[in-house]
């Protein structure tokens, strides 16, 4: 009897501890591991081309430079000469290295001009090397641009265009020469870190864990879980099953404020505490109306004009004061402000109200 008792108690602890019921998360959509990420790369190079819309040498010292230098390594001296071409122009390539890229794989690049090109339509990008943070080069970027926009001009000056001709796109291309070095097959303990930082997430997310692998999960914080892979598991493959865990994420009470566009956007965990609540509109009117005095024909009189003032007041009847519960639901809240038939922006200074009055349990936070 006593054994039966003890664990009623403990399903009664369990149950009361328990999480609401919610809509669950994968743990791959609210985590990342960490160094397994994407690193930017950029470079410097040319377009050439182009039809007549690329830089003018005389504003665009660099481009000059750059194309006297690219001849030389041909073995074409132009130094000094008096090129005036508008055919190239100088641009910057950037792009992003996916994690784990292997030599030769390839990815997209972004290009934009640095000076006063009017398009880089139908141009072609030179072979041009793309550095990391760290000053080594891990790509190599050369190909036909794509903008995606139309431009066009008249003899008068007159000009139309479409997006922007002066960035464009280049599909698959640069081609990867180097690896990052992040070897994840040779790591003894990777570590998981949640997007939204909180406590109750990181410890659900290591019990999770721990319920599927036993003691391979530890919370460090309310933003790292540290993984070790079990047994002869590999950590590629210990992550895949990890990510695909379903997961209860836990949020702060925060109700979001944007004033210019009346958006409020609020948290389920929203509490709100006893309060009453009333709003009504006040309106005052102020009618002028002119009134003409004429006196009679051939009489000594004068013409005056009087104006007439009509004031008036009206109020809105029909918002009666409402109370709302304490520890009501979020649902409860919206119901009782919209019975009040409040607009978004009366619902904001409603809630700043509240908050006043310490009857919200949740920040507020203004954009």
């Amino acid at each position: 009897m006593q054994k039966l008792l003890a664990s009623l108690l403990v399903a009664a602890a369990v149950a009361g501890f328990a999480a609401p019921a919610h809509a669950q998360s994968r743990i791959k959509d609210i985590a990342a591991v960490e160094g397994v990420r994407s690193n930017q790369l950029v470079g410097y190079g040319l377009v050439v081309g182009l039809a007549g819309t690329g830089d003018s040498l005389r504003n665009c010292p660099f481009t000059r430079q750059s194309l006297e230098g690219m001849t030389e390594r041909l073995g074409v001296n132009i130094r000094g000469a008096n090129s005036n071409s508008k055919n190239l122009a100088a641009i910057m390539v950037t792009a992003e290295l996916p994690p784990f890229s292997t030599p030769g794989a390839r990815i997209d690049v972004s290009v934009s001009s640095m000076c006063d090109a009017k398009s880089l339509l139908g141009g072609t990008l030179l072979v041009t090397s793309l550095q990391g943070a760290d000053g080594e080069v891990y790509a190599v970027a050369q190909g036909s641009i794509q903008t995606g926009a139309v431009s066009g001009s008249g003899a008068s000056g007159s000009s139309v265009s479409r997006g922007v001709p002066t960035a464009g796109r280049i599909a698959s291309g640069a081609t990867v020469e180097r690896e990052t070095g992040f070897q994840l097959a040779n790591m003894n303990e990777v570590r998981l870190t949640l997007r939204n930082p909180d406590f109750t997430t990181a410890q659900r997310v290591a019990a999770a864990i721990n319920a599927t692998y036993p003691n391979t999960a530890l919370a460090e914080n309310g933003t790292v879980i540290a993984l070790r892979a079990p047994g002869q598991m590999g950590m590629a493959g210990f992550i895949s099953q990890v990510e695909n865990l379903p997961i209860t994420v836990d949020s702060p009470a925060k109700v979001i404020i944007d004033e210019v566009n009346g958006v409020i956007v609020m948290g389920d965990a929203v509490r709100v505490s006893t309060v009453a609540i009333a709003q009504g509109n006040l309106t005052i009117s102020v009618q002028e109306n002119l009134q003409v005095s004429q006196p009679e024909a051939f009489s000594r009189g004068q013409t005056v004009v009087t104006p007439q003032s009509d004031v008036s007041v009206e109020e809105e009847l029909g918002r009666e004061m409402r109370i709302v519960g304490g520890g009501t639901s979020l649902a409860t809240l919206v119901n009782g402000l919209n019975a009040l038939g409040v607009s978004p922006r009366d619902m904001i200074s409603i809630l700043q109200a509240i908050k006043a009055a310490g009857a919200l349990q949740a920040d507020i936070e203004v954009m």
